[in-house]
């Protein structure tokens, strides 16, 4: 069986339960930044939109992951179910982040995901907007990993 035809539970067509449930676990392979576990989520020729970048494929995704965590430190993220139908998820989210300098900011942002039969991403389309924030601003205070599951939503927070 090829990469490309693994199985990635929970499979479409998305119930509101399986929809949450797929959307925690993007955003728990994320903050974990390992970008070659997070490219296995997709297809092996999954088309991306992330900004104006357009990506194709599961090494464009990995060496887009590096830059990205190389570049935006501290990186913490809470993604939240918008709607769903069938095969596709529109999540929004905001994450916050620091670069080199401490200048911190929150990115906020939707995407629009479009799953195989198999549960594996094909396209990801994201549009998102970066926020400059004060250390002070900062609502994301988890240690680095997974965000804990008492940890307030999107919502909770006001975003």
């Amino acid at each position: 069986m090829s990469p490309d035809h693994n199985s990635r539970p929970p499979v479409p067509p998305f119930t509101q339960e399986t929809a949450v449930q797929k959307v925690r676990m993007a955003e728990d392979a994320w903050n974990e930044r390992d970008p070659e576990r997070v490219s296995l989520a997709y297809t092996v020729g999954s088309v991306w939109r992330n900004r104006s970048e357009f990506l194709s494929g599961r090494e464009a995704i990995v060496a887009f992951l590096r830059r990205k965590w190389e570049k935006e430190l501290g990186y913490r993220l809470i993604k939240e179910l918008w709607a769903f139908h069938g095969s596709r998820i529109a999540v929004r989210f905001a994450y916050e982040w620091h670069d080199d300098s401490g200048n911190w900011f929150r990115s906020y942002g939707n995407e629009n995901w479009e799953f195989d039969g198999n549960g594996l991403m094909c396209r990801r389309i994201a549009s998102i907007n970066d926020l400059p924030i004060k250390e002070l601003e900062r609502k994301y205070h988890w240690a680095l990993g997974r965000r804990p599951d008492e940890y307030p939503s999107l919502s909770d927070l006001g975003f």
